[in-house]
């Protein structure tokens, strides 16, 4: 991402200590992180959330699915998502919540980039053909989503703790 977004810290949820965490940790901590849970909003109203694998490419985390998968068929009907990432512990690391649009990915080049992506993060078994504007692979078709976040909520745990927010 070309451009820095406005970075606040939350006094509330932060040691006195605490200055607004950097954007490159998060856009790194988005780029090397390997588990991400999705939320979705199921159409009457119950949130849906799955562990699924993502990539941080051009400014947005992609992630896909299977047409008829819960989540696809939630963003069909409302595609305001959250995508987070972190660690289980809670005294150390750096949890990232992404808010954003999922909007769906049918151009060939990029798609293409995207499967050379996954397959760089995360191996030959992530390997996907590219046809008809989605992923094409062992499990059938995937569509592709693409979340540019709107805003971004960084957790550090440990000293000093604090919440900060970019927003876009």
């Amino acid at each position: 991402m070309t451009t820095v977004p406005d970075a606040t810290l939350d006094p509330r949820f932060s040691d006195p200590k605490a200055g607004p965490a950097e954007w490159s940790a998060a856009a790194a901590r988005l780029a090397e992180a390997e588990v991400f849970w999705l939320t979705t909003v199921r159409p009457d109203g119950r949130p849906h959330v799955t562990p699924l694998i993502a990539v941080w490419s051009a400014g947005a985390l992609h992630f896909c699915t299977g047409p008829d998968e819960r989540k696809a068929r939630n963003l069909a009907e409302n595609a305001e998502v959250v995508l987070t990432t972190g660690t289980p512990a809670l005294g150390e690391g750096f949890d990232v919540v992404v808010e954003g649009e999922a909007v769906r990915v049918t151009d060939e080049a990029r798609l293409r980039a995207l499967a050379d992506a996954y397959v760089e993060k995360y191996g030959s078994d992530w390997r996907f053909d590219v046809r008809d504007g989605a992923f094409v692979g062992d499990g059938g078709t995937a569509l592709v989503f693409a979340v540019a976040p709107r805003t971004v909520f960084g957790f550090a745990k440990g000293e000093p703790f604090g919440q900060t927010r970019w927003r876009f």
